[in-house]
Formats: structure tokens, sequence, C-alpha cells
């Protein structure tokens, strides 16, 4: 067989999709699995976004579409961001992409050369650093502590900072943790950021919608125009709007930057599906009452979730501003022995031994560059979870 590429060679799946589909495995043999592995809305997507959609494809909107996004979608996009992200951004400097995933993957391509290095707040999604070592860039990760609400320090991204230093990846709300940003945490790595002129920074925004206890949401070039002009603030429909399967997401930024994000993208896909772009349109400019609600939802999710593992001995979980995540530390069942004889040397023990013998799947803290922590999607009914949280709750009770 033909040698691979270096890049292919180095780069690995996600542990969420690992996990999921172990999960999926156990399913298909009979098991009553729970799996909480997925960061995935259960609500289904609104109708009216769904209407959007079939009757764009009954006008006949099915061929190749503009390759930065059509100009509707555009305009919505720009609507929202002055809305929402209270950012007054041109038609020019705005990008609708295959999904956010894409937005980060055109951004780290289009600013990252071998050796170059990306700081990274952690624990983060795995998707980051796998994009940057596909990319032959180096994470350089900073370890944020629950102490301080997941939410990076400026002296911590300060010292992390060298001459190789490229960009800077923030993901407020947080995933894994549902960390959130104050304005004041924002200005603090905005003042950080001016002492340091050559560094981009990529706000994935992605959760702006999922906040709870009344978090106030903000965006870092709302919060320091004076750094506009290397901001890339990125989002999309999947997470708020449930249309994860629709694969739009946009972004935008200074508009060399946002070229050049063009040209990865036409390299790699070409534009985004015509009839998703029309579904996202409706989705922006059409009833937002449903939001909120859905937020309450979540919050009471989280709740649920918090309170039922904080009564496990072993388990101590950190109750988060938003997502549809819990990140507890499971420090305290480490070492021990299960049932089935599996010794839990480290998260990644717990997260399989949780999976084969009490049929709940969760994500290993490692997998997000957080070692003895795991990671639990809320993104499903109150029942389930409660279901999932006695689960774990005699797994660890099992535990000798």
């Amino acid at each position: 067989m033909p040698a691979l590429s270096a890049r292919a060679a180095r780069t690995e799946l996600a542990a969420t999709f690992a996990m999921a589909a172990r999960a999926r495995a156990l399913r298909a043999a009979g098991h009553d699995v729970i799996s909480l592995s997925l960061g995935e809305p259960d609500f289904p997507t609104p109708p009216h976004i769904i209407e959007a959609a079939y009757q764009a494809g009954q006008r006949g909107e099915t061929k190749y579409p503009p390759l930065s996004g059509t100009e509707s979608l555009k305009k919505a996009v720009q609507a929202k961001y002055a809305r929402e992200q209270k950012l007054d951004v041109a038609l020019e400097d705005i990008l609708i992409t295959n999904g956010g995933k894409q937005a980060i993957f055109n951004v780290v391509m289009a600013t990252i050369n071998n050796g170059d290095e990306v700081i990274i707040p952690a624990p983060a999604w795995a998707g980051y650093e796998q994009t940057v070592q596909f990319a032959g860039g180096k994470p350089v990760f900073v370890a944020c502590s629950q102490s301080n609400n997941f939410v990076m320090q400026p002296d911590d991204f300060e010292a992390a900072i060298t001459p190789r230093t490229k960009l800077l990846l923030l993901n407020y709300p947080n995933n894994p943790t549902g960390a959130a940003a104050t304005v004041a945490d924002l200005e603090a790595i905005a003042e950080v950021l001016r002492r340091h002129p050559d560094i981009w920074v990529l706000s994935d925004d992605i959760y702006e919608h999922l906040l709870f206890d009344g978090f106030t949401y903000a965006t870092l070039a709302a919060i320091a125009p004076d750094l506009a002009p290397r901001i890339i603030t990125m989002t999309g429909v999947s997470k708020s709007y449930a249309m994860t399967g629709w694969r739009i997401g946009f972004c935008a930024g200074p508009r060399e930057l946002m070229k050049a994000c063009t040209v990865v993208q036409a390299t790699a896909t070409s534009g985004v599906s015509s009839i998703g772009q029309a579904a996202a349109v409706a989705a922006l400019t059409g009833p937002q009452d449903f939001l909120a609600p859905r937020a309450a939802a979540y919050q009471a999710r989280r709740d649920l979730v918090v309170s039922a593992l904080n009564q496990i001995p072993g388990i101590d979980c950190h109750s988060p501003n938003g997502a549809f995540y819990v990140f507890p530390a499971i420090t305290g069942c480490l070492g021990k022995t299960t049932k089935a004889g599996v010794r839990l040397t480290c998260d990644t023990d717990f997260a399989m031994a949780l999976l084969n013998e009490a049929y709940v799947g969760v994500v290993q803290g490692a997998a997000f560059s957080a070692p003895g922590h795991i990671r639990i999607s809320t993104a499903t009914s109150e029942a389930v979870l409660a279901a999932a949280c006695a689960r774990i709750a005699d797994f660890c009770a099992g535990l000798k």
C-alpha cells in the first residue's frame, strides 16, 4: 500500500466519535445504552425553518451556490451580528461555511504555517487540537482551573506566548466545561493581546444563546473594537436552532483574511448547500421566541445532573454557566476497581468501564486536554438524564 500523508497519519478521530460508535455497537448488540457523549440538541428543528428549505427547493434553488454564501443569508448574518454580537460588519467580511467546524478549519489553514503555535485554553474541544495539528501547527494549552470557573486568566495566557504564537482560539460558552466569560474576563484577555499585535484571534461563539442564571453574553470583538482587525467571530445555527445536520456556520472578520478563508473553502468544498442556506435565513430572521424556553430547559437539566452527581462519593461537579455539558471531576473514583474487576487508573478507564458495565456513554476528560474529568452532554430529556445519573451512582457505589 502506498504511504499516507504525514498530516493524515498524525490526525485521529475525536474521542467523542469513538465513544458514540462504541455506544451504538453495544446498543446494536441488544444492550440498553444511554449515550451522553455527543453534543447534539434533542429538540427538533422548528417547522418554519424546514418549510423555508422546502419552499427554496420548490423555487428551484438547487444549483451551485455562491462560493462565500448567498446574499440573502449574508444579509441575515449581518443583521444577526449587529443585533446580538453588537458588531457592524460588511457583507464582504462574512463567509458562510459548511458548519462551524469548517469556519475553524478555514481560519487555521489560512493563518498557520508549519511550526506556528496556537494557544488553546483547556479544557478544550478536541477539534481545535486536531485542526491545528493537521495544518502543521503546534497546539499550546493553557490550563484553566475550576477555581477560576474554567476561564483563562490573563497572566497564564501571557506566559504561554512565544515568538511563534500566531493564533488564539477562544470558546465561550465553552465545550466541554460550559464556562462563560464575563466582560471583565474578555477585557483582561484584550489587554494581553494589545501587547502582542501579531496574534490572530478566533472567537468560537457557537453556544451564544445557551446561557444560564441571567449570565450576559459578550464577544471579544465588541468588547475590544480596536482589536477587531485581527478577530474572527464565528457561530452558526447548529446548537441554538437545533440544526446540526443542516451544516451551516458563518464567520466574520478582517476582509483579507476572509478572502484567504474563501480560497481555502474553494479548495476543500466550494459553496454551502443552497437549501440549507435558505433554512438558515429563516432561522435568523424568523421567530426567536423559542430560544429562551429551550435555554431554560437546558438550565433545568444542568441543575438535575449537577445535583445528582454531587451526591455521588468520588465525584465533584462544577455548575456551568452555559452550553449543554457538565464536566465533573472523577479523581475520587480513580485507583479503585469495578464490580467486573477493571482497575480505574485514569479517566479513560472510568469512561470505558462506565459504558461497558453500566451502559452509560460519556467522554473522558483526556480527550479535552483535562485528565481526571468526564464530559456529560445534557442535551436529552430530564427522564433520560435522571436514569443515567442513577446508573452512574450504582456504578460508583460498586467501586472497591
